[in-house]
């Protein structure tokens, strides 16, 4: 007797997050907007709107970013200027210029230079956090540290930029830092205030950031959490790492930041003063 033979139903297969595939994409290349929408299968428009409502940057602004953080890998690790450049994606050096030295603070071989000839003008408050350093270059603050010990702040500073031209100034006579500093005295007594920042580290941690922004007072996040709004499902580790190296406290709120079991993690500043910003921003 014949037998039938059954096939078993073809088992479903998700269709790729679109979004993910055109993230993938800028990760190892220059794809343009129509090459991304023609890949996807998403209008360009659609994928502008969702990929910026996820990831926080369109994708040009988000293939900027990471080329930029290359650049600076490379650059911190001593690579020569024109080898770096050309290594992140940068087709000549005026291209880094154009679109890069903006987000740097400052130009490649500055950068590289620990700050050479970039001017930071710091001073050192009481703040209802205790002790604090700021320091502001001409696009931002660059620095908020927190601590007890101010020759251990400054010691943190010179060691960021050891080749800046770092100005210590009286904080009320200033005129260029004087109103960012109250802007920033405002923020860390729990206030709103605009504090312009000049955010300076890799590509990624410069998303990490930014996200970090976007977290509303009164709210925690885990740091596996987000890893998955930035889609890095996978990089919870990596975006501990960026928090530990967030320069900026409070203003960049890395104290909201808490593990996937509730308990309080690190911070940079010591667990207390976390603990004080957490129970103040939720009570």
């Amino acid at each position: 007797m014949d037998t039938m033979t059954r096939r078993s139903p073809a088992s479903h297969v998700p269709s790729p997050d679109p979004l993910e595939v055109a993230r993938r994409l800028l990760d190892v290349g220059e794809p343009s907007l129509s090459d991304l929408a023609t890949r996807t299968g998403l209008s360009a428009s659609h994928l502008q709107r969702r990929f910026r409502a996820r990831y926080g940057l369109s994708p040009a602004e988000y293939l900027a970013r990471r080329k930029l953080g290359t650049l600076k890998s490379a650059l911190r690790d001593g690579h020569d200027v024109t080898t770096a450049l050309y290594d992140a994606g940068y087709g000549s050096p005026s291209r880094v210029y154009e679109s890069g030295a903006a987000r740097l603070g400052m130009t490649p071989a500055t950068y590289r230079a620990g700050g050479r000839g970039v001017a930071i003008r710091w001073t050192l408050v009481d703040t209802v956090l205790g002790r604090a350093l700021v320091a502001a270059t001409e696009r931002g603050i660059c620095a908020i540290e927190l601590g007890d010990d101010d020759a251990a702040l400054e010691q943190r500073l010179r060691e960021e930029f050891p080749q800046a031209q770092l100005e210590r100034v009286e904080a009320g006579r200033d005129d260029f830092l004087a109103p960012r500093l109250q802007a920033v005295a405002e923020r860390l007594a729990g206030h709103e205030a605009e504090v312009p920042v000049d955010l300076l580290g890799t590509g990624f941690q410069q998303r990490v950031w930014d996200a970090l922004m976007k977290v509303p007072e009164g709210e925690t996040v885990s740091y596996a959490g987000l890893a998955r709004q930035l889609g890095a499902p996978r990089a919870a580790r990596a975006v501990a790492s960026a928090c530990a190296h967030n320069r900026i406290a409070v203003v960049v709120p890395c104290h909201r930041v808490i593990r996937g079991d509730g308990s309080l993690g690190g911070y940079r500043w010591g667990l207390p003063r976390k603990q004080h910003l957490l129970a103040r921003e939720q009570g």
